[in-house]
């Protein structure tokens, strides 16, 4: 009897094998279409192994936003911190991001060289922080806006760049502080000249057209007793942001056996965090100092 059991069994088995082959094989046929072809067309945007991935963002039409939404001139620390809050949070999401620099209505964000995210896919890393970024300067803007509604949603534009070494991606990083620093100089001439001189905007382009920043600089001691240098670094220097490790201190309630109530205690940990920094990133002093960003095993 159990021989003939077992025969049974074994035959069911068998069945039940055969069937779901074949309900497999069906299924997977039925998961394709002749539309599939499509997806040929899609174009390989790979970024090339081995090399830095850059993705810089910037604020579309940011001259007229910043109008709408009464920003101060020339810099809004407001509109600055927000932008720096809003990269962060894209760091701690992408945490394949390794440093970040920041000026004015823009940001790049630096990838690791051995990176796999999305398969290397441009599309994906410029999508992916263009979309948490926008979404994030929605989300925090009343944390640093109190008083000024939002208006409309604001749109960033992003490019993806690839930088085969560290030099050339030092040289990168430079070329936007050094650019964070033509236009702070301008500005802050341009707007002390409208400002407290009462010149027009067309009068103080012409007083400012041709001048080197050595003119500038001269206007803004003589004539309004600014020394340029004395600027806040935020301004002139841009923000870096990089991963540090932070104490944070919190609250927990703790509950003892023999107790009923819990008592509240302050707990101390660290994480390791995105944190904002105002420095000089042309010269080998950061570079010698943080070496963890271009380690390839970091």
């Amino acid at each position: 009897m159990w021989a003939a059991c077992e025969v049974k069994v074994h035959d069911f088995l068998a069945t039940t094998s055969i069937t779901l082959r074949r309900c497999l094989r069906l299924g997977a046929t039925m998961a394709k279409s002749k539309f599939e072809y499509v997806r040929d067309f899609e174009a390989d945007d790979t970024c090339l192994a081995h090399c830095w991935v850059v993705v810089r963002l910037d604020g579309r039409n940011f001259h007229r936003f910043a109008e709408k939404h009464n920003f101060a001139k020339p810099n809004d620390s407001r509109a600055l911190h927000l932008m720096t809050k809003c990269a962060q949070t894209v760091m701690e999401e992408l945490e394949d991001i390794v440093i970040a620099y920041g000026q004015s209505d823009e940001y790049s964000f630096v990838f690791k060289r051995k990176t796999n995210w999305f398969k290397r896919r441009a599309s994906k890393f410029m999508t992916h922080v263009a979309s948490q970024f926008a979404s994030s300067y929605v989300f925090y803007w009343r944390n640093y806006f109190e008083d000024q509604p939002l208006l409309y949603p604001p749109g960033f534009d992003g490019r993806v760049v690839v930088y085969p070494s560290n030099q050339t991606l030092k040289d990168y990083l430079s070329w936007r502080q050094a650019d964070c620093h033509i236009n702070n100089l301008y500005n802050t001439v341009f707007w002390a000249l409208i400002q407290q001189s009462g010149l027009t905007p067309v009068e103080a382009q012409g007083r400012l057209q041709g001048t080197l920043a050595a003119d500038k600089n001269e206007i803004l001691f003589s004539e309004f007793n600014i020394n340029y240098n004395n600027e806040p670094l935020i301004y002139r220097k841009g923000t870096v942001l990089i991963w540090q490790k932070v104490d944070e201190v919190m609250t927990k309630e703790i509950k003892l056996p023999t107790e009923m109530e819990g008592k509240k205690m302050s707990v101390t940990r660290t994480r390791t965090k995105p944190v904002p920094l105002h420095c000089d990133i042309i010269g080998d002093a950061f570079w010698k100092e943080h070496p963890e960003i271009l380690d390839e095993d970091s």
